[in-house]
């Protein structure tokens, strides 16, 4: 079943953030995903505002987006994140599958 991580972080050092930038759709690509959203324009609705950049990338199972976060590759791209990027939050959630009719 498909799966989406989604990522919220505050970017307090753009320099050091665009390096890590630059690692991440290779090793996103090399574990089977692909970018939906990687900090576009958004239109506030309802709840409290938030600023912080949002990602959205799309994996052909949670199993794959485990994968990808915890490989060597992403691991040492995280770590070019590391003092770019705070007040993270990361996760994986299934998507939606409609039952047989």
């Amino acid at each position: 079943m498909v799966a989406y991580l989604i990522g919220r972080m505050s970017i307090v050092n753009p320099d050091q953030y665009n390096q890590y930038k630059q690692l991440t759709p290779g090793i996103v690509e090399k574990f089977g995903g692909r970018f939906l959203t990687r900090g576009g324009e958004r239109m506030h609705l309802e709840g409290a505002h938030d600023d912080r950049r949002v990602v959205l990338v799309e994996f052909k199972t949670a199993d794959a987006a485990r994968k990808f976060y915890e490989s060597p590759e992403y691991t040492h791209a995280r770590g070019l994140r590391k003092d770019a990027a705070v007040d993270m939050q990361l996760m994986v959630i299934e998507g939606f599958e409609e039952p047989p009719a």
